[in-house]
């Protein structure tokens, strides 16, 4: 069999052409990141026989920590859907010098995350009617692995501090969305705060 001029020329285009469409662009896309659906807010209030009860959303539980270290009262509000939790450590306070001591310790968690850090708000919470006082702490910064930290206490008997992390690699450029609306769920459990 014998190849005309012709059908090699055609054969040649269409392998050309076949290959040309297979190439790639040498344009890399940027990565992206899963949509994110939030909730709608509703709230609920968390009233047992801790001495101290709040508002929180009614996708989170509230759930005491079983950890074989945990203290009396410790408590995660959990999201699932975020994969996200709230740590609460509540300590009673017997006088002046426990106060400081607990408080500083809680700076000193914070503290631990300026090496990962871009930056700190600090929010002051001072509620007369309901003995509530304490800071609010946004940790800003893309590995900063806990984005919220609180604490609050009346100054005499209580101390609860919390903090904020997410089961996952810190990358608070691509959970922001989630910092920001659980940001707001975090200031109505201070808001609605009350000890017993």
């Amino acid at each position: 069999m014998r190849f005309l001029p012709i059908n090699f020329l055609l054969f040649s285009i269409i392998f050309i052409l076949l290959f040309a469409a297979c190439e790639q662009s040498g344009t890399p896309l940027p990565r992206g990141y899963f949509r994110i659906d939030l909730p709608e807010k509703e709230y609920k209030t968390f009233d047992t026989i801790f001495p101290y009860s709040f508002s929180y959303p009614d996708y989170a539980r509230v759930i005491p920590d079983a950890r074989p270290n945990a203290e009396p009262y410790w408590a995660d509000v959990y999201f699932p859907r975020f994969r996200a939790a709230i740590h609460l450590s509540y300590k009673s306070i017997n006088n002046e010098e426990q106060l400081f001591e607990y408080i500083e310790d809680g700076r000193n968690f914070i503290n631990r995350h300026i090496p990962k850090a871009t930056g700190f708000n600090e929010t002051m919470y001072t509620d007369e009617e309901a003995n509530v006082h304490g800071i609010l702490y946004e940790i800003r910064g893309r590995e900063a692995a806990s984005p919220m930290q609180f604490f609050l206490t009346d100054s005499t008997s209580h101390y609860l501090r919390g903090s904020m992390y997410f089961s996952v690699t810190p990358n608070n450029d691509s959970l922001a969305p989630v910092i920001r609306f659980l940001a707001e769920d975090v200031r109505i459990m201070i808001e609605s705060l009350e000890w017993k």
